[in-house]
């Protein structure tokens, strides 16, 4: 599913991207963008890595141990990562539950998020959106008890930081809120802060349900990789593999 969303990536996408800056400095501080972060301002795979690894480090399977970031091209699948660093299928089934416990109880974590590098061309574009003066929001799935080590995250791949001023950073209150609710609730803040004319996403039910609440914006698709879920991405949104826009 992931990769077959990768085809819908258009020639002509960077103009998406050069519109919603253009019409952002039009309306300066009455214009909000809205950016999803794992997948879309992020790439996870190192974070991924790492807990492969250390997982493979733990049961001694040396094949884990060598685990890199295209062995995770699937997005989180973790049996296909598994199968990727070489594992048989009855390896895999042996060692998947524990693998999949070991791995939430530190994806969702400070010590780890800080590893995510920025998507290409990120950094540069949420400093464009800032010198509009329009307002950034990140919206994330991400919980609060994720706050610092994002932030720090945010710093060490150079994207704007959330302040008192026109960037925004709305979490999840706890870890176990459901997704896609918290991001429907955010909306509502979203639109007390002006007019959202853009919202960037990964996942294709977030994407499309930013197009509906708000069908008088932009609704740009990441086409990086996804929860897996099938859901069809509304024809209005446009998909972009990265923020890089320059000629």
């Amino acid at each position: 599913m992931a990769s077959d969303l990768k085809t819908r990536v258009r020639d002509g996408w960077q103009d998406t991207l050069r519109s919603i800056l253009e019409q952002a400095r039009s309306l300066g501080s009455r214009a909000v963008l809205a950016f999803d972060l794992d997948s879309t301002l992020f790439d996870n795979r190192p974070r991924q890595v790492r807990i492969l690894r250390e997982f493979g480090q733990s049961r001694a399977l040396e094949k884990l141990r060598a685990c890199e970031p295209h062995h995770w091209e699937s997005g989180f699948d973790m049996r296909g990562a598994m199968r990727n660093c070489g594992l048989s299928a009855a390896e895999i089934e042996a060692h998947f539950e524990a693998a999949r416990s070991f791995w939430q109880q530190r994806f969702f974590t400070n010590e780890y998020c800080v590893d995510d590098v920025a998507i290409q061309g990120a950094a540069a574009f949420t400093h464009a959106v800032v010198a509009t003066g329009a307002h950034l929001a990140y919206v994330t799935g991400r919980h609060e008890g994720m706050r610092a080590g994002t932030v720090d995250c945010m710093r060490r791949n150079g994207l704007a930081l959330p302040s008192e001023g026109r960037v925004h950073l709305l979490m999840k209150p706890s870890e176990h809120d459901n997704d896609d609710a918290f991001k429907r609730t955010a909306h509502a803040r979203l639109g007390d802060l002006g007019t959202l004319i853009a919202a960037f996403d990964n996942e294709p039910t977030h994407a499309n349900d930013y197009l509906r609440r708000f069908p008088e914006a932009k609704v740009v698709h990441l086409a990086t990789d996804h929860s897996g879920r099938p859901v069809v991405l509304l024809d209005e949104i446009v998909s972009v593999p990265h923020f890089s826009h320059e000629p």
